[in-house]
């Protein structure tokens, strides 16, 4: 016998069904991997449902193929409520009866993965709904005026009073949704077709209309409304000084300046393309150029600085951030800058990937005060403006 859902508000299995391939919404990454603000829809979906206190586990049933993918989002998640994963098959159905021999609860509520924007009201109604129901899903009548179109050619209108769309959490007695499954065709597309072949008496509960499907790349957009789309920006410093030695040139932002002396230095010393590296480095947390290209590593000796920052611009695509701004200031007497920043707001913009007209490269002295003052070496600084993808 059953308990009643009074009885076992903590014995609900969530099983999220995430092993489909998302082929509508574009990218090469799976749709349910991708982020809407700074977490994966998965992991938005995981966390709806954790919301609920009667949720005891979810099993997350994926596709082998994104083992790697699920681990590194899990990571994020710290509930010991998310079970391990389970390997989905061929078919949606053949997906979820995966996730269901995994579940170890009373009760089952079988949801997708792309379902990111599960309100805990609704959340709340579904589970509701099994105090006096055997099963029962979250659905919506359909408001608007509905046509069988044949060959482009309107055939006649289909009354919408009897017209619901179904959503999910769909929810279950676990011994019961079994047996359904157990004897189902395993081409259905829906948890409540199955359960009704199996004679199971299935309640729609109300839904609502945030709780969209991720299916193209317009939901994307609906979804992120619904969400809150959080930017994830961030702005790095970066700040470095060069002496000034013996011979003929110095090199700025990758660009050759004739000078009476030459910058001092490991690699090339140059101090602006430096500076502008720091600061990516720092906006992403990663530290200095100092760590990453040690002056020690004789590897590094005369190595010509867009090395570096390449590096940094690598590295906030791994973080998946683009840079959108970059501003920076080279402090000296000499040389004149103001007719070499054009060439180097190119060079930076060709290394980088950043517009030109995003990125801001002038000078200023220090009224002969200090060391730039008597020329005695050049000093830069910039700021870096980075933003999630």
């Amino acid at each position: 016998m059953f308990r009643s859902i009074n009885e076992c508000m903590n014995s609900i299995t969530a099983i999220i069904v995430a092993a489909g391939r998302g082929t509508r919404a574009g990218s090469g990454v799976p749709k349910q991997y991708r982020k809407i603000g700074q977490k994966p829809i998965l992991q938005h979906t995981i966390e709806s449902l954790l919301s609920h206190k009667a949720i005891s586990e979810i099993v997350c049933v994926i596709h082998e193929d994104d083992t790697k993918l699920y681990i590194n989002m899990v990571t994020k998640i710290n509930d010991n409520r998310l079970s391990e994963p389970v390997h989905g098959g061929a078919t949606r159905s053949e997906s979820v009866f995966e996730g269901i021999k995994a579940a170890s609860s009373d009760y089952v509520l079988i949801h997708d993965g792309a379902r990111p924007c599960l309100p805990i009201d609704a959340l709340d109604r579904i589970i509701t709904g099994l105090e006096d129901n055997d099963a029962c899903f979250l659905a919506l009548p359909v408001a608007d005026t509905l046509w069988s179109i044949t060959k482009d050619k309107i055939q006649k209108n289909i009354p919408r009073n009897m017209i619901w769309k179904a959503q999910t959490p769909q929810a279950f007695k676990l011994n019961q949704i079994y047996n359904a499954y157990k004897n189902a065709d395993m081409s259905a597309t829906d948890d409540v077709a199955i359960a009704q072949s199996a004679g199971i008496e299935v309640k729609p509960i109300l839904g609502t209309e945030r709780n969209i499907k991720i299916t193209t790349l317009e939901d994307f957009d609906l979804a992120k409304q619904i969400l809150g789309n959080t930017m994830d920006i961030r702005v790095g410093n970066g700040f470095d000084v060069h002496a000034l030695g013996a011979g003929s040139q110095v090199v700025l932002n990758g660009i050759e300046i004739a000078h009476t002396n030459a910058l001092m230095g490991h690699s090339d010393a140059d101090v602006a393309m430096h500076a502008i590296t720091d600061a990516i480095f720092g906006a992403l947390s990663e530290g200095d150029i100092g760590q990453w290209f040690p002056p020690s590593d004789q590897k590094w000796k005369n190595a010509s600085s867009d090395i570096f920052l390449r590096k940094a611009v690598l590295l906030c695509s791994e973080r998946e951030f683009y840079i959108n701004h970059i501003d920076c200031t080279i402090i000296c007497e000499t040389p004149k800058i103001g007719p070499y920043a054009k060439k180097m707001c190119e060079n930076i913009s060709k290394i980088t990937n950043v517009n030109v007209e995003n990125i801001s490269i002038k000078a200023t002295t220090t009224e002969k005060l200090g060391f730039t003052g008597r020329n005695e070496g050049i000093a830069a600084q910039a700021t870096a403006t980075l933003i999630r993808k």
